[in-house]
């Protein structure tokens, strides 16, 4: 089964899907697998060789693993699949998301050992919330101690989908060979150095098990399709075309999810997995039309070249020879020299060139239509959200969420003149990554630049240096601390009055500040004032100046968060009031309220998986008890424990290297955020 390509293609024949996967499930490598057996490559590129497709970046190819979501294209049964490998580090999470935002189905990678791990089922719900289908491929079955029936049993317990096994593994781990087809009821099997099956009869010590699996699959099929249930129910068995339509229906709806095995390095898998994604992920035209507004009223865009043009970009990146942007293109044909209104900057740009994207290699194309994902050459405002539409049919787009910063380090050029060179250096690294945000300091002058985790400074540090020449200092990594509202106040009262000739300003407000219940983070406020004592107008001028006031709190001039502000009574003056002098009077009176409120500093936590041999077990439950981590599980595992804890972000600075040294490099852990804790008294 090799790859075939045709000059035209439908939108029926194009498939847009991600690689999600946790660190080192092997989801590159299922990718490199895919491009090799499609014919797009020619040569198997190796993760620990440096010599990936889609991990291009020399920072990836150093420290092996993927930073930057990469998309490819290739052809498998004359269906165009345009594919994004994403990142599985917590730190490159907002990759993920900008990627799923602009996909129509995924492939969830899971390691056959391992089962589902933290980034795996973090991807997973990411993937819930976009409402993307997908469909899960156990990997690494070659390895001692892989079992498909444990590794399905964690992805049914924690992440609770109705898993279809649709395969049954010829062999296990060192001598596992291949696969039995349990839909068409064949046996594939592969040769060393080679992606494609030889293809036979159902091996005779494997016939029972097969039928045994086969029926259970029937069963819980029919289970949930009304279709199937209907021919299960007159026959007592499903044909392989109905059980395949019933599996491409209960993808698409979300209701089950197929499950598929492999071993992706041996080339063992991969193209069963690829007539999956061909048979049972959706196509654009498979999917809701893309929703946008215009003037607050919703529209509704299908998946139709000859449309109006909605576009999404979703990635920025700056290269030698200019700048490019990454599109899905949901509706409509965008094609070179085209004008195109983005609404964001209330601007229209032009298309300058249209690029086939194969990593950091690419092709130029003349057109792309609806369900097409390129880069384009000459945009300079669109920014990951930005949407790109007909000038004479404008639209606004949902943009993908933006991940808040939880670390922060002080960054500074090593010489004077390099000064500007680093504020423009900052400014391209926060444009191609909207999870990293460069301020300065107001108080200290400093330029700080804040990001998802101390691998992702690292890695945009290590950035500066190699693409921009700049060697800077950087200080300790800092938590966004926040500050809250433990016991508020009451009618607080408090008079704007400025007079320095001309119009002066009067306003007079009354406040409560309370905290919000059962310990949320945000912001409420609500106006109880009665009798058009404070215009409407006033109010929101009340509340802008409020929200102006939460920037900075009086505990350590952090944001504060967790409270509600009731506006109860205020005056007005007939000539010297204004929206300004309101939004003036809100500011300063929140910040005379929060100074007589009861406050507490929030610290940022993370959940922390660590998994280390069973002999470091205690050593590991002592260290984290020093960094004030709270353990919430703990599960064992053939030769190791997996500890699962919540520990204050500031704590794990450097927890890397500890925990490498106490278990003599064996100790691995991932960490992703989880939200605040009250922080220890004292802190600032």
């Amino acid at each position: 089964m090799r790859a075939t390509t045709t000059t035209t293609r439908s939108l029926a024949a194009v498939r847009n899907l991600g690689v999600l996967a946790h660190v080192d499930a092997g989801k590159t490598t299922v990718t490199e697998r895919i491009l090799y057996a499609t014919g797009s490559t020619h040569k198997r590129g190796e993760v620990h060789d440096g010599t990936t497709v889609t991990d291009f970046d020399p920072q990836e190819r150093d420290r092996g693993i993927t930073i930057h979501a990469a998309a490819v294209s290739c052809a498998w049964r004359e269906h165009r699949i345009n594919l994004i490998d994403t990142p599985g580090h917590v730190d490159f999470a907002d990759e993920v998301e900008r990627s799923l935002r602009v996909l129509d189905g995924a492939v969830a990678v899971f390691d056959a050992v391992a089962g589902v791990e933290p980034q795996s089922e973090a991807g997973w719900r990411r993937a819930d919330r976009h409402g993307v289908p997908r469909i899960a491929f156990v990997n690494k079955l070659d390895r001692a101690g892989a079992d498909l029936d444990t590794a399905v049993a964690s992805l049914r317990d924690r992440l609770h989908p109705a898993p279809l096994v649709v395969q049954l593994p010829i062999g296990a781990e060192g001598a596992f060979t291949g696969v039995v087809d349990l839909v068409r009821m064949r046996a594939l099997v592969w040769a060393d150095g080679t992606p494609t099956a030889v293809e036979g009869p159902v091996p005779p010590g494997l016939v029972a098990e097969a039928l045994r699996r086969r029926r259970l699959l029937e069963e819980a099929v029919a289970e949930l399709h009304p279709g199937a249930l209907e021919e299960f129910c007159a026959t007592g068995a499903l044909a392989s075309r109905t059980l395949a339509g019933a599996l491409r229906d209960l993808t698409h709806s979300g209701d089950g999810v197929v499950v598929l095995c492999g071993s992706a390095y041996r080339d063992r898998g991969v193209e069963p997995l690829l007539d999956a994604v061909v048979d049972y992920l959706p196509s654009p035209l498979d999917v809701p039309a893309v929703r946008g507004t215009h003037d607050g009223v919703e529209q509704r865009r299908p998946a139709d070249p000859a449309a109006p043009l909605a576009a999404l970009a979703f990635k920025v990146h700056a290269t030698p020879t200019g700048r490019l942007t990454f599109l899905r293109v949901y509706s409509g044909t965008l094609g070179k020299g085209d004008a195109v209104w983005e609404p964001g900057a209330g601007r229209t740009e032009r298309i300058g060139r249209v690029l086939r994207v194969q990593a950091d290699r690419h092709t130029q194309v003349d057109r792309a239509v609806a369900g097409d994902i390129v880069a384009v050459v000459g945009l300079k405002s669109a920014r990951a959200g930005s949407t790109l539409c007909a000038p004479g049919a404008p639209l606004v787009l949902e943009p993908p969420g933006a991940a808040e910063p939880v670390v922060s380090v002080a960054v500074e050029a090593r010489t004077s003149t390099g000064t500007e060179r680093l504020a423009a250096a900052l400014a391209r690294l926060t444009e191609e990554d909207p999870s990293l945000v460069a301020r300065t300091d107001p108080e200290t002058g400093q330029t700080v630049l804040s990001g998802m985790g101390e691998l992702h400074l690292e890695v945009a540090v290590e950035k500066l240096r190699r693409d921009h020449g700049l060697e800077a200092n950087v200080g300790r990594p800092r938590v966004a601390y926040r500050e809250t509202v433990v016991r508020g106040v009451s009618g607080l009262v408090f008079r704007h009055v400025k007079q320095d000739g001309g119009a002066g300003q009067f306003a007079h407000v009354v406040l409560d500040v309370a905290p919000l219940d059962d310990g949320a983070t945000g912001f409420a406020f609500r106006s109880a004032v009665v009798g058009g004592r404070v215009p409407q107008e006033y109010v929101r001028a009340v509340e802008a100046g409020c929200r102006d006031a939460l920037a900075d709190g009086p505990l350590g001039g952090h944001p504060v968060t967790g409270l509600r502000v009731t506006l109860t009574d205020g005056a007005t003056h007939v000539r010297d009031s204004s929206e300004m002098a309101f939004r003036t009077a809100g500011r300063l009176a929140l910040r005379a309220a929060l100074r007589e409120c009861a406050l507490a500093v929030l610290e940022p936590v993370a959940e922390v998986t660590v998994t280390v041999p069973e002999d470091a077990v205690g050593a590991v439950l002592g260290d984290l008890a020093a960094r004030r981590g709270r353990v919430t599980g703990s599960t064992t595992r053939p030769g190791t424990a997996v500890v699962t804890a919540t520990v204050p972000l500031a704590e794990l600075f450097g927890y890397a290297t500890r925990l490498r040294g106490r278990t003599r490099g064996r100790g691995t852990f991932t960490a992703r955020p989880t939200g605040y804790a009250p922080a220890p008294a004292g802190t600032r």
